[in-house]
């Protein structure tokens, strides 16, 4: 699914999507959000993959959405482009393999919102995130659906009503991202990340991920009941018999991705 806007690779069970629009900011035109939804579409039902890594090329990460496509549309236009954006981040939750961002450099309004929107995040210490639509008068309403359960109700307004950058280093004191690493070091310390998870039952890590963002929002009993509920079908799963098994018999584990 390589093109002009994104190209994927493929080493073990790691797939990296690169954004390649770096002349024009990674921002995201209708096109490019297609495209990567398609990408993620096809990692989805591909059972050699355990993890999702997403990076862009160039010296900023994503600047949002391509404001050329803006100005002057009907209203059919302007819905069609934000759904599109909602969908795209949407999938990226509902995506069975983990996704991890790995940000470069800058990330304004939607390419935050992208931040936001992934499992995991590890930034450069040259990186930077900003909800700055505030400025040009489109609020980043989208954007403050992740950011704020990302972050918590007062950061994310302050960012959204401010639309300041904020750095790496903050953002990891936020819960933006995970991790900051210096520049020289961002694709080693992703790549370490996303070996992690990639080393455990692709079928447990799936389960895992749909139940963490069906509960999140639960209320603790209802919550609790749900996880119960998870658990059990996990337990009677083959990768959890051989993993309990091998971890008894003291060896390594032979997951089957079941």
């Amino acid at each position: 699914m390589n093109s002009e806007m994104i190209y994927i690779q493929q080493v073990g069970a790691v797939l990296t999507i690169t954004l390649a629009r770096p002349e024009r900011r990674n921002a995201l035109s209708l096109q490019l959000m297609r495209e990567l939804t398609g990408c993620l579409a096809a990692a989805a039902e591909d059972r050699s993959i355990g993890a999702v890594i997403l990076a862009a090329e160039g010296k900023v990460f994503s600047s949002g959405h391509d404001l050329s496509e803006i100005p002057g549309r009907s209203e059919a236009d302007y819905q069609e482009i934000f759904e599109t954006c909602s969908n795209m981040m949407e999938f990226i939750q509902r995506l069975p393999q983990p996704v991890i961002a790995m940000v470069q450099g800058l990330a304004t309004a939607a390419g935050c919102q992208l931040v936001a929107a992934c499992d995991l995040a590890v930034a450069s210490d040259q990186a930077a995130f900003a909800t700055p639509g505030v400025k040009i008068g489109l609020f980043c309403t989208t954007p403050m659906v992740p950011l704020t359960r990302a972050i918590g109700r007062k950061r994310a307004l302050e960012m959204l009503l401010t639309g300041r950058l904020v750095s790496a280093n903050e953002a990891a004191e936020w819960g933006l991202v995970n991790d900051v690493v210096p520049a020289e070091r961002l694709r080693e310390a992703t790549w370490e990340l996303a070996s992690q998870i990639v080393a455990a039952s692709s079928y447990t890590v799936g389960l895992g991920k749909h139940a963490f963002y069906r509960q999140i929002d639960l209320d603790q009993h209802r919550a609790y009941e749900y996880a119960s509920g998870v658990m059990t079908e996990n337990a009677m799963a083959a990768d959890a018999q051989e993993g309990i098994s091998a971890f008894l018999q003291k060896r390594q584990p032979k997951w089957n991705g079941r």
